[in-house]
């Protein structure tokens, strides 16, 4: 089966009328976005072998939803284990946001280091 190409001329030029297929609108949270930025920027031509295939926007959602889980059962699990309860909220608030803050911080470099970072 063949396809009809055509063509558009620009001045002196035929060029041929390229379209990327059309793709499903997914939103790419804010690990996907780092991750995009870190491909663009490190791995250029991963970033184009994925973009002109088409499957860019799903890799990102993949990672995204991948470090999201990750971000939550990591966080959860610190809390539990270093005791940062709704009790330490409710008795100490200060100490229960510079603890919850040191334990997000923790994780978002773990995820960083595991997800994001790599390829």
């Amino acid at each position: 089966m063949a396809t009809k190409i055509t063509y558009t001329q620009q001045g002196d030029y035929l060029l041929p009328d390229l379209k990327l297929p059309e793709q499903t609108t997914v939103k790419i949270g804010v690990w996907g976005k780092r991750h995009l930025r870190y491909l663009k920027n490190h791995h250029p031509i991963i970033y184009t072998n994925l973009l002109t295939s088409c499957r860019l926007t799903a890799y990102l959602a993949d990672i995204d939803q991948e470090a999201t889980e990750m971000f939550d059962r990591l966080v959860k699990q610190l809390a539990e284990h270093e005791g940062v309860t709704e009790q330490l909220k409710a008795k100490n608030p200060m100490l229960w946001v510079r603890k919850m803050n040191n334990i997000r911080n923790r994780v978002e470099e773990i995820i960083n280091q595991d997800i994001i970072f790599i390829i």
